[in-house]
């Protein structure tokens, strides 16, 4: 059987469309941030529920990971990434029209579910539309620059938007972005192949995973704002446990499970796991602090602080594309191995430069150099994990790898803002400004840390030279995963 993908109708075009898909999800994902101030008081949030409008798109985003990424292995990637954008759309535009709290928490969560099903869609479709070598490394470029440059672009773009248009403008955006995106899947992506006879949804490890993971994260997200003894934490955390088990236990004893548990035998697929996690842990975290400090510390407006974003976008746009070219000459192992080391480099810099007074100019150095190692970093890691991974279970093991991104950024930024905030109780004016510099600085050399550990923790990917001949000859069709990261 041929190696080639499938016969494709507009490769640029088709690769095009995937980046803005995967730019939608980014831009969704940090739009709201800057517009937090004006979302509270427009629809009278409290303190303790405005947080919602970020934890309910990640809840949801991280449980439905799991359900999004084998749908698409069982309906087709095409179906899927249909759906997800409607799901955007629909939610955005309900999002804009909210009156209430509740009704824009239930939107954002809608998006989160979107976002679960287009994600792996998306991943799967670029690992599956491009020829190996040089062609799949470009197009896993491309679609790295669009997903790390879009976090940042959602910021710079909520800024803009809420300056002008008010705080309604950052979802009613989402909508024609959205429907172009729909329009163009038809022509551009080739049809999803007929559904394979003998293969299940496994409707209970479906229910378990989905309810056990959203818990969890609920858990994770609620924790640093109600307490990590409080009712609501504990009892999600217990269940999402006891879900989680009972998810194990069913996948053991299925015959078609939704999550193959043998997956984890692959190496590169359980080292990228913990890369995902670690790395929004760490490198996903950061966004939030500079938030803060941008506005918190020194008063930046939204506008402002979507400018303050335009420097390390553009790094990590380069550092995306620099490491799509340098993975096709060294290996994917070294060049992630070397985005590490740059990130960590960069976090620590900032950290150094980040103070009360001082000026925007002194911290573009380490913005620079941050960005160059998260750009780089965000394009191999996905395709690393996927090394080996059977072509038909491509969407499962993306949205594995997604999960555990989504609950690292959960864990990170909940262990990192209890860190930063626990100095500045009971401060006002110039004091509370110092102590967050402190706090902010603190988190930052934290996760510089945390990079640190997942450098050790990625060397464990696999070299080009250490494919065996029986693994590499098993199946003489060569995987989306070996496709995407060996040159």
């Amino acid at each position: 059987m041929s190696s080639a993908p499938p016969r494709r109708r507009r490769p640029g075009l088709t690769l095009a469309l995937l980046a803005f898909a995967q730019i939608i999800i980014s831009i969704d994902y940090n739009i709201v941030y800057v517009a937090l101030p004006e979302i509270g008081d427009g629809l009278g949030f409290s303190a303790q529920t405005l947080q919602w409008v970020i934890s309910g798109y990640a809840v949801a985003f991280g449980g439905f990971l799991l359900l999004g990424g084998r749908a698409c292995d069982l309906f087709g990637p095409r179906r899927m990434f249909v759906l997800g954008l409607a799901l955007y759309a629909l939610s955005s535009l309900v999002g804009g029209l909210a009156t209430d709290p509740g009704l824009l928490i239930a939107a954002r969560a809608v998006q989160g579910m979107g976002g679960a099903f287009l994600f792996p869609a998306t991943l799967t479709l670029v690992g599956t539309s491009f020829a190996e070598g040089r062609e799949r490394n470009r197009a896993f470029a491309v679609w790295g620059t669009a997903g790390g440059s879009g976090m940042i672009l959602g910021s710079l773009l909520g800024g803009v938007l809420t300056e002008a248009f008010g705080w309604q403008a950052v979802f009613y955006v989402n909508v024609p972005l959205a429907g172009l995106a729909i329009l163009l899947a038809f022509p551009l992506i080739v049809p999803d192949p007929a559904h394979e006879r003998g293969r299940t949804f496994d409707l209970a490890g479906a229910l378990t995973s989905t309810a056990g993971i959203t818990l969890l994260v609920f858990a994770l997200v609620q924790g640093p704002d109600s307490g990590w003894g409080s009712p609501a934490v504990v009892i999600g955390a217990a269940v999402g446990a006891a879900l989680l088990l009972a998810f194990f236990v069913i996948e053991r004893r299925s015959r078609d499970p939704l999550m193959p548990l043998r997956l984890f035998g692959n190496r590169n697929l359980s080292t990228g796991v913990a890369v995902t996690f670690l790395y929004m842990g760490t490198f996903g975290t950061l966004l939030y602090f500079l938030t803060v400090y941008f506005q918190g510390v020194h008063g930046y407006t939204a506008l402002e602080t979507g400018l303050a974003y335009l420097v390390p976008m553009v790094a990590i746009s380069a550092g995306a594309q620099l490491a799509g070219r340098l993975a096709t000459r060294f290996g994917i192992r070294a060049i992630m191995i070397a985005s590490l080391v740059v990130g960590v480099a960069g976090a620590s810099i900032l950290g150094l430069t980040m103070s009360p007074n001082g000026s925007y100019a002194i911290l573009i150095p380490g913005l620079v150099v941050l960005g160059l190692g998260q750009g780089a970093g965000y394009t191999l890691m996905f395709g690393a994990a996927a090394i080996g991974v059977d072509p038909r279970e491509q969407g499962i093991a993306s949205g594995v790898a997604s999960t555990t991104q989504q609950v690292g950024g959960a864990v990170g930024l909940a262990v990192l803002v209890a860190v930063a905030n626990s100095g500045t109780h009971g401060l006002t004016g110039q004091a509370l400004r110092a102590a967050t510099t402190d706090g902010l600085r603190t988190a930052v050399f934290i996760a510089a840390a945390g990079i640190a550990v997942t450098i050790l923790v990625a060397l464990n990917f696999e070299r080009v030279s250490d494919r065996t001949p029986a693994v590499a000859d098993a199946e003489p069709v060569t995987t989306t995963g070996e496709r995407a990261a060996l040159a």
